[in-house]
């Protein structure tokens, strides 16, 4: 009997080894890091926090966050290019917002751990 449970036990510990080893492909590690160095830089978190509660115009949001309408609009290029951020155009203006619900929870929260 012990030994069919330490035989299960090593065919466990294998199994599970090889699924943790299966989650580090080094692409999806660099996406998942470059996403955390996005979110890293103060100015690119602000805006992500305001799009969190409105979408909001780059005007807008350079008046939220006290900043440039040109700094916005480069930091809004580089969470687009990450897939963070998304716009709409409705006749000349553009509007962006969280590109999805799950940049929203994690930002949400590591806001919540900040205040326990």
């Amino acid at each position: 009997m012990k030994k069919i449970k330490k035989q299960t036990l090593q065919k466990n510990k294998s199994f599970y080894r090889k699924k943790i080893k299966n989650r580090f492909n080094d692409n999806k590690i660099f996406e998942i890091a470059n996403i955390f160095k996005l979110l890293g830089e103060p100015t690119r978190l602000k805006i992500i926090m305001a799009l969190i509660e409105k979408e909001l115009s780059v005007s807008d949001l350079s008046a939220i966050i006290n900043s440039t309408v040109s700094a916005v609009s480069h930091q809004l290029r580089l969470l687009r290019s990450a897939r963070l951020v998304k716009y709409r155009k409705q006749g000349k203006m553009i509007f962006y917002s969280t590109d999805d619900a799950h940049i929203n929870n994690v930002i949400l929260q590591i806001e919540k751990h900040t205040e326990e």
